[in-house]
């Protein structure tokens, strides 16, 4: 990426050597003297009543020491999951939340649901026994799609869930928005479905739980996205107190918002940790990830968007429907918060409404997925965009130049109730075209067309609130000792994104101090520090700031100090790298001075709201005539995530989104059969994960607007890859095969389903010439 508006260095990542070496530790790497064994036997119906449960033969199996069934979880009280749909619905509807015990009762609602929970001397012991579970069944009719799911006469997954219809809202203005329909000149409409993938972050899941009879207290070592929010989830599924719950992690690998949330299984080991008095192990497979671990995204979305006469945006209307699968889980609301807030995309249109529906279905819970909703939104504002285009014969990049909201309107209120705070988006836009060569494209799509390829092009243009979170205030502590070594104490918690070099990075720099003298302890087991957990592109924004806050508390303490040791007034005091020093005075006082008879410690805290990061990315895609096979030919990307601390990690990140949705656009897809609810995608011989070679090269720049809410000017930046490049090459891809008639293209753009629209598209246009 380029570069040249670097005033850091890109400088490496101090966690690299460990991660690459094999001497990480990931929850699995955790073990305790004496810890049992567990594994959990699943359904394999997708709708069920529960007639018995037969474990008597399991438990006599070598090595077996209890099964804890969906009675125990009940009588724990384990019953009622948390989640996050609190506010009010459409006329004042409150969300209909059902009972999910942590280990199925009653009823079965998808396939891989946990319904025993087998502890033993050894994981094989386990895993045989619960082989030897005795289910007996009656069988109910399913439903998994989500449209079908709201429709009369649909099964019903929930006594208390009428219609399977969990939450309706709705946002905007209805009025105002048939208002400007009415007077309309044009009016685009189109049906986009954002599909269900699985987030399967490389790390499996895993959690070791520890109870200690004397304090009332379970430790946990569990792969996580930070203890706050994971400890509060927890307590709320099992009504133990927070301060009971003792977290400790070191390395996680990825999360995606998938490792957030308090899982039914982690209940369900604390129950078998306390009645066995041993610590109990559980490490998930790949397919039970697939099966239940919360896949993304499965919205599907109608959208109509107004124009006058000169290609002017006059209103939006939405309809969503917001699968959550057979349970509400933590990171359901993400997909209306997000798609709330930034609705109109990064356009001026004056009115909007949106309606959302979220149905159950007899299908894994849905959760939050990288950007949770920001995708989403993003996918259906530019694919709208680009059809009014084609529709009016517009230049796609005109268009959205007559629509942007211009510079001088920042900071911008949004017709939805959000604030935008700053961006560049003309400059963003021309930055974007000049790299990708947009005037040279002619030259290439003829040269691919001798080649028998079609070749189209994609942009988007795209903005996302990041930042904000749910606790009342981010807090970081610094120790200082007498070696001049730096800790930094945070709740936030990594999985891969670099926090060890970033936060490290701010304090030393702040502090004039070499980056190695600065070391950074996620989540220490027994943390008394607020924050916000990993996600949602917030840590450096919250708890990166919070950083900066508290070096500079750290040398207002330390020059009161040294004034001491110099017979000084504070005001007296000078510091810089890593030295108080004054005019009053030959000696100096260094930083490790302050600490030599014990260490020093200040806590620093701040509250920050949302950033808002916005994109332009422009995606060339190559489409074989013959086979349907799609190729990225070229992808380039200009973004705005205010002042960067590290480039390299802000272009790794770059790069992970990118490829996730390059990956969600040609070939995730989670698939249950329409009958059975069987799924048809649990491994990755079925699931078609991105490869090395899907994106064989990123050409990135930064177009930075530095941001006031942090005093760092940074904005949030680990989904961004993800929210533009949905739009971007479903965008380019009907473009290569527009002169074929194509005009619509629903995900995954498989070779398959590529030569199929190809053909529909071919035999169209001889039916009308006929």
């Amino acid at each position: 990426m380029d570069t040249q508006d670097n005033h850091h260095h890109r400088g490496n990542r101090v966690e690299d050597f460990r991660l690459i070496t094999g001497t990480g530790k990931y929850a699995a790497d955790w073990n305790a003297l004496g810890q049992l064994y567990g594994h959990f036997a699943r359904s394999d119906r997708a709708h069920a009543q529960i007639v018995a449960v037969n474990v008597a033969r399991a438990l006599e199996h070598p090595g077996v020491k209890h099964i804890f069934t969906g009675v125990d979880a009940v009588r724990a009280g384990y019953i009622r999951a948390p989640h996050a749909l609190t506010f009010p619905g459409r006329n004042g509807m409150k969300t209909r939340a059902p009972e999910r015990p942590v280990l199925a009762h009653g009823k079965v609602r998808f396939v891989g649901e946990a319904l025993a929970l087998v502890v033993a001397e050894s994981a094989a012991a386990a895993q045989d026994a619960a082989e030897l579970i005795e289910v007996e069944y009656r069988d109910l009719p399913c439903v998994v799609r989500p449209e079908e799911a709201l429709a009369p006469g649909a099964p019903q997954l929930h006594d208390d869930v009428p219609g399977n219809l969990a939450f309706e809202s709705e946002t905007g203005n209805a009025q105002a928005v048939e208002a400007a329909f009415a007077a309309a000149a044009h009016v685009t409409r189109l049906k986009v479905e954002s599909t269900r993938v699985s987030p399967s972050p490389m790390e499996p899941r895993a959690c070791l739980v520890a109870f200690d009879a004397a304090s009332g207290e379970y430790r946990f070592n569990v792969c996580m996205q930070g203890v706050t929010t994971l400890r509060k989830m927890m307590s709320s599924y099992t009504k133990v107190p927070e301060d009971k719950l003792k977290f400790e992690a070191r390395d996680v690998g990825g999360g995606f918002g998938q490792r957030t949330p308090a899982y039914p299984e982690y209940c369900a080991l604390m129950i078998a940790a306390k009645t066995a008095g041993r610590p109990v192990k559980w490490v998930s497979s790949r397919v039970e990830g697939f099966l239940a671990d919360n896949h993304g995204r499965n919205n599907i979305i109608s959208g109509e968007l107004a124009l006058d006469d000169g290609g002017k945006f006059l209103a939006m209307r939405l309809d969503w429907i917001n699968d959550m699968g057979a349970y509400l889980a933590p990171g359901a609301m993400g997909h209306i918060r997000n798609t709330t807030t930034c609705m109109t995309g990064v356009y001026r249109i004056p009115a909007l409404y949106a309606t959302y529906r979220v149905p159950l279905t007899n299908t894994t819970p849905v959760g939050a997925y990288r950007g949770a909703g920001r995708p989403d939104i993003a996918y259906m504002v530019e694919r709208l965009v680009d059809r009014a285009a084609a529709e009016l014969g517009i230049d796609a990049v005109e268009l959205r130049r007559r629509n942007f909201i211009p510079p001088e309107a920042f900071p911008y209120k949004t017709p939805t109730g959000s604030v935008y705070e700053n961006a560049d988006l003309p400059g963003l836009l021309e930055k974007a075209l000049a790299l990708a060569d947009w005037q040279g494209f002619g030259a290439r799509r003829t040269r691919s067309a001798a080649a028998g390829k079609l070749r189209g092009i994609g942009i988007s243009t795209v903005i996302e609130p990041t930042g904000a979170g749910n606790a009342a205030k981010d807090e970081i502590e610094l120790q200082l000792d007498a070696s001049g070594a730096i800790t930094i104490y945070t709740v936030s918690k990594a999985q891969g994104h670099g926090h060890e070099t970033t936060l490290a990075m701010i304090v030393a720099d702040a502090l004039g101090v070499p980056h190695a003298q600065v070391k950074v302890v996620q989540c220490a087991p027994d943390t008394l520090l607020q924050g916000n957990h990993t996600g949602g592109s917030r840590t450096t924004v919250g708890a990166g700031s919070v950083c900066y806050l508290a070096a500079q508390k750290l040398i207002e303490h330390g020059k009161a100090l040294a004034a001491l040791e110099l017979k000084l007034e504070p005001s007296q005091i000078a510091y810089a790298k890593g030295e108080f020093h004054s005019r009053e005075s030959k000696r100096t006082v260094k930083l490790a001075e302050l600490a030599k008879s014990k260490t020093l410690s200040v806590t620093a805290e701040g509250k920050f709201g949302s950033t808002f990061p916005n994109g332009c990315h422009i995606a060339e895609v190559e489409v074989d005539a013959e086979t349907g096979e799609a190729k990225i030919a070229s992808y380039c990307a200009v973004d705005d995530c205010g002042v960067v601390i590290n480039h390299a990690i802000v272009e790794g990140q770059l790069q992970g989104g990118v490829v996730q949705g390059a990956g969600q656009v040609f070939g995730e897809h989670i698939v249950y059969d329409r009958e059975s609810g069987q799924p048809l995608t649990a491994s990755f011989m079925d699931y078609t994960m991105p490869r090395a070679g899907l994106l064989r090269e990123l050409r990135g720049a930064e177009h930075p607007t530095p941001s006031k809410v942090s005093p760092l000017g940074v904005k949030g930046m680990g989904e961004s890859g993800c929210t533009a490049s949905l739009p971007a090459l479903v965008n380019a891809a009907i473009d290569a095969l527009r002169p074929l008639g194509v005009t619509h293209l629903d995900m995954p753009l498989t070779p398959s389903r590529l030569w199929h629209a190809m053909q529909a598209a071919q035999q169209e246009k001889r039916r009308r010439a006929g």
